[in-house]
């Protein structure tokens, strides 16, 4: 046999092995019974939902990522953070997108969000381009989902197949998203709580955490780790430990009210790019919130970190099944909630 064509076939039976591997690794659906849509993996979605009634779906939402980001690579990690607050609040059904209207007060301004979540624009240029191709066939949360997808890969993150066919809800509640989205100052099992209301568990909290791998936070989120850690008039001792980033992050964040909603990155080392760079801060010690650093402090947990930062295969992996497990929370499909014409409003 030619040694070309005995090269690329060993070589396409390892990329066939790997890639069987990491499906493999998906659960299949199921439906856990929390509440009546469930939670988990729902199995009426489909990774083939819109083959025939919408087929350049998926290019139009990688096409309209990819504008964004070219114009500011800040708008991956919105995007991605976009699809997770979808889901934490009555599940992914596309409310946070919402406006507030007569009837209900939405997520947008909540405590959360205000002044802090975005792409909200750029999931409705999406869907004006499908809208184009396919009316009334794709809901805004089956956009939110795919464009968070498309946003990890632009960033040199994993690929994983979406599955597809939640609908959107008619409501949305600032009450729940204040309540039920984790807080940057909560400890660990309040945090951890809250994941397992959902279906999720530990090892979701802490791969999912892995996002913050790339994006910013705003200084007042952490700057009480730089000059009164939990009252003591001093800078948290593990980030003083490191007089070059503490410093950096006090000349960008000054002690002073002004300067709380100036950003810094959550990775310094790589803030927008999609790897497990995160994990090695959190061994070194130098998270930078304390929702990000807190993992250290379980065995369970800890133990993971360390794994992601050995192991970034391992790493992009576990985000994919996380991920399409977090995307399943509560969704509604068949005829329940409706498709938007406009992400914005309901009708």
């Amino acid at each position: 046999m030619d040694r070309k064509i005995f090269s690329f076939i060993t070589h396409l039976a390892f990329f066939t092995l790997l890639f069987n591997d990491f499906v493999s690794s998906f659960p299949s659906g199921y439906n856990n019974g929390h509440g009546p849509h469930g939670y988990g993996l729902v199995s009426n979605l489909d990774y083939r939902f819109y083959d025939r009634s919408c087929p350049r779906l998926q290019m139009i939402v990688k096409t309209g990522v990819w504008k964004a980001f070219k114009d500011d690579s800040r708008i991956a990690a919105s995007l991605l953070r976009l699809h997770f607050h979808d889901c934490f609040v009555n599940g992914c059904d596309g409310s946070i997108l919402l406006e507030d209207s007569e009837d209900f007060k939405g997520e947008k301004n909540a405590l959360p969000n205000r002044n802090s979540v975005r792409g909200f624009e750029v999931i409705e240029d999406i869907k004006s381009d499908i809208e184009s191709s396919c009316p009334l066939t794709v809901s805004c949360a089956d956009i939110v989902a795919l464009a968070a997808r498309e946003a990890v890969v632009l960033t040199g993150g994993p690929f994983w197949p979406v599955p597809l066919g939640r609908r959107d809800s008619l409501t949305a509640s600032e009450q729940a998203a204040n309540t039920n989205l984790p807080s940057p100052f909560e400890p660990l099992a309040n945090i951890t709580a809250k994941f397992v209301s959902l279906g999720l568990d530990l090892k979701d909290v802490v791969v999912l955490s892995g996002a913050h791998t790339i994006g910013f936070a705003q200084c007042f989120t952490f700057k009480h780790r730089l000059f009164n850690f939990k009252g003591s008039g001093q800078p948290d001792p593990n980030l003083a430990a490191s007089s070059a980033l503490i410093s950096k992050l006090k000349n960008t964040c000054p002690n002073v009210d002004s300067s709380d909603s100036k950003l810094a990155a959550l990775d310094a080392a790589s803030a927008v790019k999609f790897d497990n760079a995160y994990y090695v801060n959190l061994m070194n010690n130098v998270g930078l919130l304390d929702s990000d650093q807190t993992l250290m402090t379980d065995s369970t947990a800890a133990a993971l970190v360390k794994s992601y930062s050995e192991n970034s295969y391992l790493f992009s992996r576990d985000f994919a099944i996380s991920m399409v497990k977090m995307g399943n929370i509560g969704v509604m499909t068949g005829s329940d909630g409706v498709i938007r014409a406009k992400c914005g409003f309901p009708g």
